[in-house]
Order: structure tokens, then C-alpha cells, then sequence
């Protein structure tokens, strides 16, 4: 199956990216850091977006963007919206965490996306998928636990609820992919998507950094415009991936999570992280929960 595949290579993309970021946020401004690595992704599609207009790029083309309706941009641009969301989230509890905490919180998205499927797409589980959903909770719970031993509380630590909201409205992005991808052309969501970001977060980022008090510097580093382009090769994959007939978002997005291998390794290689053996044990069984949900 092309969709698994291309998901995979998906999955190590997002892995890199979620590094790059890590890098990039050491220390700098986060809505700079963020708004400079949509920047990237929008650079890279406007000249697409504009060379399909102009015919330059013809309608078979690989990369082509077609035209699309009004109504279609609003879907793009709600999508932008519940992205951007879950970025802001992100961006700063990945600031302010270890990398090998935060990857395994972001892990668990497919099962807020499972429960979201149960609620608005009325799915059914199996005893199978039940019993993989459970077993995530459970290390998720341990993992908790084994991060207070780093004097970081689950329950009061402000940055690990942003962790945990940044997941929610990932799995919220998630669910309405699955309606989106059937309903507009792939290469027009993520164009335009890449082009909304830096019209939504432009406006929004220069007020908040004049009315801050004491705003932090931005630091420039290779990383920052790298986290646009590793975010483009990973959901330029991933949406060929929805674009076939045959593939299963749920599927999608719990082989997708398998990104938390990529960034848990690189988290311990290179940000020389405590307690990994520990976290890599509890991680296991996290991703053994996703695996069962998968063969269920």
C-alpha cells in the first residue's frame, strides 16, 4: 500500500521537524521562532500557487494548485485557524520542557483522535482497539509519573497543559483532515494553508511583541527557517497519503506518531536528556497501546 509507505516517510519528516524546533526555541523569542518557520513554508508555495495560475505549472502537473471556491478557501482557513492553535500551544511547552517528555504527550494524539471518531463519526472500537486505548492511558499515567521525578508535575506544571492542549487541537486538525482532504485538491490545502499562516500570524505576533514589557530577543539560527520546510516535506507526504482512496486516517495518524521514535532519539543524542532509559521503557508501552489500536 503507496499510502503506508509515504506515511512512514511522513512520520520520520515530522520527527526532524519536531528537533528543529527544539534547536530553534532554545533560549529565543517563540512567536518570532514561529512566525519565521511558517514564513519558510509560505515561501516555498507562493511561487507554486502563482506559477499554476499563470499556466506555467499545467493542470497534470505533479505540484499543480488549482483554482477553488470561496467556500473552499474558508475550509482552508478554519483548518489554518485550529493549527495555528495547537502551534502556539506547542511552540512554548516544547520551550520550556524536555524534548523527551513533550514528543510522548504529542504521541498520544490518535487516541484523542480515536475518541473524537467515536463522538462525531459515531465509530465503533473493537475489545481489541479498547484494550489499546487503555494501555496508552496507562503508561501516559506512568509516564506522568515519571516526570515528576524530574520536578516536573503533570498536574500543576502550566507547560505540560499546553503540551496536552497543543495534542487536543492537533487531533481536532486531525478529524477535520479527513473531511477536507475528500472535499478540496491536496496541493490547494497545504499552498494555501502554508500562505494563511504568515497572513494570520504576522498581524497577530507584531502586537503582541509591541505590547510586551520586556519582549525576548530573536535569535537567528539555520533551524528556524528549517522547521518550515522539513513541516512541508512531512504534509506534503502525509496529504498524498489521505489523497488515496483506500487509506484509513486513523491509521494514518497513529503511524504518523511514530515520529516520537525520530525526536526521542535525537532529543537524548543531542540534548543529552535525563532519565532516558526509564522514558524510553514507558515510551514502548505508549507506542505499543497505538500499535494494538492499529491491528484492532
Amino acid at each position: 500500500m503507496t499510502w503506508l509507505i509515504l506515511t512512514i516517510f511522513s512520520a520520520f519528516f515530522l520527527g526532524v521537524y519536531e528537533v528543529t524546533k527544539k534547536h530553534a526555541l532554545r533560549d529565543n523569542a517563540v512567536w518570532l521562532v514561529l512566525l519565521f518557520g511558517t514564513f519558510s513554508s509560505a515561501i516555498i508555495f507562493i511561487p507554486v500557487v502563482l506559477l499554476s495560475k499563470w499556466g506555467v505549472i499545467p493542470a497534470t502537473g505533479f505540484i499543480y494548485v488549482p483554482v477553488i471556491t470561496f467556500q473552499e478557501h474558508l475550509l482552508i482557513l478554519l483548518k489554518t485557524v485550529i493549527v495555528l492553535t495547537s502551534w502556539v500551544f506547542s511552540y512554548f511547552s516544547l520551550k520550556h520542557l524536555p524534548l523527551t517528555i513533550a514528543s510522548p504527550i504529542r504521541a498520544t494524539a490518535p487516541v484523542w483522535t480515536l475518541l473524537g471518531a467515536l463522538i462525531i463519526y459515531k465509530e465503533r472500537l473493537t475489545p481489541m482497539q479498547w484494550t489499546g486505548l487503555l494501555l496508552t492511558f496507562l503508561f501516559f499515567y506512568l509516564f506522568s509519573v515519571a516526570g515528576s521525578r524530574e520536578g516536573i508535575s503533570f498536574k500543576n506544571n502550566r507547560w505540560i497543559w499546553f503540551a496536552i492542549l497543543g495534542t487536543l487541537f492537533a487531533s481536532a486538525s486531525a478529524l477535520f483532515d479527513k473531511f477536507l482532504i475528500r472535499s478540496v485538491d491536496r496541493m490547494a490545502v497545504q499552498a494555501y494553508f502554508s500562505i494563511y499562516q504568515v497572513l494570520l500570524l504576522a498581524p497577530l505576533v507584531f502586537v503582541i511583541r509591541k505590547t510586551m514589557t520586556n519582549p525576548l530577543p530573536f535569535i537567528w539560527r539555520w533551524s528556524v527557517p528549517l522547521i518550515g520546510v522539513f513541516l512541508v516535506i512531512a504534509d506534503f507526504l502525509y496529504f498524498y497519503a489521505l489523497d488515496f482512496e483506500d487509506s484509513l486516517i486513523s491509521v494514518v495518524s497513529i503511524m504518523r506518531r511514530g515520529s516520537v521514535i525520530v525526536s526521542f532519539v535525537f532529543g537524548a543524542l543531542l540534548f543529552r536528556e535525563k532519565n532516558i532509559t526509564r522514558k524510553a521503557f514507558l515510551l514502548a508501552g505508549i507506542l505499543a497501546g497505538l500499535i494494538i489500536l492499529i491491528l484492532g
